[in-house]
């Protein structure tokens, strides 16, 4: 017999998908990250378009009309959130410098082997490290020493070291406090104070969801605190643009080079399967005195991240814009 009273296993499969897809949709249009599970499933938003398509397709085999309803407005609230997040305002005037910034997780030092031919080939003008172990820091030091004579560093071994490599001279400058190391410096761009800050949040684990949106919090007030000047913000964010967390870090008029170069979506995380499902965690976010001209996500064996590389324009402030 054919069902058509919107209660058989075809509309039970629609409305259990719906109401699991709808939580995590709420809470994106309430503008909040929510509670386990919803922090982790907000990183793979876009992907929820397939369970929410797929129970579009089961209520309308069962011919369970409120459902379709519901499924629909679910599918246009997805595709909605599928747009970038936040403001682009093109800096005016020629550039006043040119750089390439390297950021990549190589997963407690294992994926150094294979970051040493990458910085080779692509010959970034400053590199972020995460997660750099003694040994990490080692080879770095020593294979680019010559070529990266400036550096800044957490030294710590397994997850919480980081390092910082520059063509440019380093200043000091206080990091954001964080359980991971996070060293910030001022870099020396062929005469303009660019302030680099790198970025290691905790992941939001389900035990570690407070603290990874107090570090988030703490990288929003540094931006705001350091928006008078260029600013460069690079790493393992472990967040996305569907994160509210990081949506807040957006608002201080920080950018994604990502999306001024046109890729606000391409996962790189799990490198694994991010050329199929994964969410792009990994984030250089440049202040309004930059433009982006390419990024590319390579592979680094080792790590279940992918590096990501960014070509930077400096260009002059114009004052009146705020």
């Amino acid at each position: 017999m054919t069902q058509h009273s919107g209660r058989g296993p075809d509309a039970w499969c629609a409305g259990l998908l719906l109401a699991g897809v709808s939580v995590v949709v709420g809470c994106r249009v309430a503008d909040t990250d929510g509670i386990t599970p919803v922090p982790q499933l907000l990183a793979f938003l876009p992907w929820l378009l397939a369970p929410a398509g797929f129970a579009l397709l089961c209520a309308l085999l069962a011919r369970w009309w409120p459902g379709l309803v519901w499924g629909v407005a679910v599918l246009g609230l997805l595709a909605w959130y599928l747009e970038p997040y936040g403001k682009t305002a093109e800096p005016g005037g020629p550039p006043l410098a040119r750089l390439r910034v390297l950021t990549a997780n190589v997963e407690s030092g294992r994926g150094t082997p294979a970051l040493v031919p990458l910085l080779r080939d692509r010959r970034p003008d400053v590199v972020l490290v995460q997660e750099c172990t003694s040994g990490c820091r080692a080879t770095l030091e020593g294979d680019f020493g010559s070529v990266y004579p400036h550096r800044r560093a957490v030294e710590e071994d397994g997850s919480k070291g980081s390092l910082i490599l520059s063509r440019f001279p380093l200043g000091p400058a206080a990091g954001v406090r964080g359980t991971l190391g996070m060293p910030g410096a001022v870099a020396d761009v062929r005469g303009h104070a660019v302030r680099l800050q790198l970025v290691h949040t905790v992941p939001p684990l389900p035990d570690q969801v407070g603290p990874w949106r107090r570090e988030l919090a703490r990288l929003r007030a540094f931006a705001a605190a350091h928006d008078d000047g260029p600013v460069v913000l690079a790493g393992d964010f472990n967040a996305s643009q569907d994160h509210a967390a990081f949506r807040r870090v957006l608002d201080t008029g920080l950018t994604d080079a990502a999306r001024l170069a046109g890729h606000d979506r391409t996962p790189t995380w799990p490198s694994r399967t991010a050329s199929v499902i994964g969410a792009q965690i990994d984030h250089v976010l440049v202040s309004r005195d930059f433009t982006a001209t390419g990024a590319r996500f390579p592979r680094v064996s080792g790590t279940d991240h992918r590096a990501l590389v960014v070509d930077l324009a400096l260009h002059p402030r114009d004052r009146t814009v705020r």
